[in-house]
């Protein structure tokens, strides 16, 4: 398995690594727009990208319509909830739900639909 696709597991890999230190903020990359926003860990991908101005697709904000659906390049997360509306194997592939994942590294991921807010 891939590093990043280990780390998709986010509630594994995140909880293994321990919580950041919190001493500055985390950085979230998106591709392939190339937009970039700061993050706070307690804070979903979701979240902290409305905070900066930046649109993902989004719905229900809480992991089941999967509105959000995008991919995990690098970085570890954590989830909110128990069991996102993933299978196992999308986990494996590498994909999250950025309305229930809080980055616990500097993350790249891949969505399509973000776009900076007008």
């Amino acid at each position: 398995m891939s590093e990043a696709m280990g780390e998709a597991m986010g509630e594994t890999m995140g909880e293994a690594m321990g919580e950041p230190d919190g001493a500055s903020p985390l950085r979230v990359r998106i591709a392939p727009s190339g937009l970039e926003f700061a993050a706070d860990p307690a804070q979903s991908i979701l979240e902290a990208a409305l905070r900066a101005g930046i649109r993902l697709p989004s719905s229900c904000r809480n992991g089941t319509c999967r509105a959000c659906l995008s991919r995990l390049v690098s970085g570890t997360i954590r989830y909110r909830i128990e069991w996102p509306g993933l299978s196992a194997d999308e986990k494996e592939d590498g994909y999250l739900l950025p309305c229930v994942a809080c980055p616990q590294s500097d993350l790249e991921i891949v969505a399509p639909g973000a776009q900076r807010q007008d």
